[in-house]
């Protein structure tokens, strides 16, 4: 299993990388510094994909589009935040421009 990098740092990195990559990226809510889920909002030209935090078989990192497959519109993709914010008060919230819908930081996607 692969260490875990504590929540602010990978925070502090994905946005550094989002605009090096010339993408806006915000944080839109600050969770536990150390140990908090993370949640990506991409906003493309089709819609929203909300990406949350998971962990593959073999418990490396990994990615999951928490909205499904294809984009949604705006209100589902911050419902979907809203009901997991409830679940995990710890979770952080950032958005991504991303008009096409992909990651601007390495993702493995399951």
């Amino acid at each position: 299993m692969e260490p875990k990098v504590k929540a602010g740092i990978w925070v502090s990195m994905a946005i550094r990388l989002s605009d090096m990559a010339g993408r806006p990226a915000a944080v839109v809510r600050k969770g536990d510094p150390d140990s908090g889920g993370i949640l990506c909002l991409l906003r493309g030209r089709e819609g929203f994909v909300v990406l949350s935090q998971a962990r593959d078989a073999e418990g490396r990192p990994a990615w999951v589009r928490g909205t499904g497959a294809s984009p949604v519109e705006e209100d589902v993709a911050n419902g979907y935040v809203e009901r997991q914010v409830k679940r995990d008060p710890d979770v952080w919230v950032l958005e991504f421009e991303a008009p096409d819908l992909l990651p601007p930081f390495e993702a493995r996607m399951i």
